[in-house]
């Protein structure tokens, strides 16, 4: 008698944990796909996150030291600047860490990124455009500003390309020719360091939670705001009193 055998090998079926796999859409190749958007999504957020913390500390840091440590208008921009300028160093250190950069490039964006934080700090407390102020009478008087003021208005503006500052200086003049009466307590008046203490902002013809957000960002940076109708409706902004 014949003890051939013959052995047939059937594809295998669902059941197994191969087949399992493949029928969830377990694998590698299935499951990136959909983590790829949040992964986006959280890098997204993180970037916008450490674009901000600069801004933050540059000029909520200079209204802290300005009014709780009194250091003047000059010594809390000076103070804010270098410590934005150290963070902006630690930043280029990361990322070069991160690329695996040589000592000389890691030299080159170091310096690269203290130099852009003075770079900007200077060209905010000098420079403001054409089309951002009312005339270019309050232009002349911009640089009558706080210096953190105008940090702040720079950074806004950066934010928000259709600002526009109405008003910065005023004289007793002004209120004249207005047919109002002077307001001596005005912080549109030189104060005692010498600088104008405010601005006001345009708010007419600009979308309402465009005028909310400036709002709540001078204020979240440690100034004063308040929405009124004097001349014509505008968002008053100042530097509030040290101490």
């Amino acid at each position: 008698m014949s003890t051939l055998k013959v052995e047939y090998h059937w594809p295998r079926q669902s059941g197994g944990p191969e087949a399992g796999r493949g029928r969830r859409g377990g694998s590698g190749h299935h499951r990136r796909p959909r983590r790829l958007p949040l992964r986006l999504l959280r890098w997204a957020v993180l970037a916008v996150i450490l674009a901000i913390v600069p801004f933050f500390l540059l000029i909520r840091g200079g209204v802290f030291a300005d009014q709780q440590w009194g250091l003047g208008p000059w010594p809390s921009l000076a103070v804010s600047a270098a410590a934005t300028a150290l963070l902006l160093v630690l930043y280029a250190w990361a990322l070069g860490r991160r690329l695996g950069a040589g000592k000389g490039l890691k030299w080159l964006l170091t310096r690269g990124a203290a130099a852009l934080a003075v770079a900007y700090v200077a060209y905010s407390v000098v420079y403001v455009g054409s089309a951002n102020v009312k005339s270019e009478e309050v232009r002349a008087e911009y640089a009558a500003l706080h210096p953190l003021l105008r940090l702040a208005a720079s950074a806004v503006i950066l934010a928000d390309q259709g600002a526009v500052i109405t008003d910065a200086s005023r004289t007793p003049d002004f209120y004249r020719r207005m047919g109002l009466s002077p307001n001596e307590s005005s912080l549109h008046f030189r104060q005692d360091d010498g600088f104008v203490h405010a601005l006001d902002l345009r708010t007419v013809g600009r979308p309402e939670w465009r005028n909310r957000a400036v709002e709540l960002t001078f204020r979240a940076l440690g100034f004063n705001t308040l929405r009124h109708v004097g001349t014509a409706d505008h968002l008053h902004v100042s530097v509030k009193a040290p101490g």
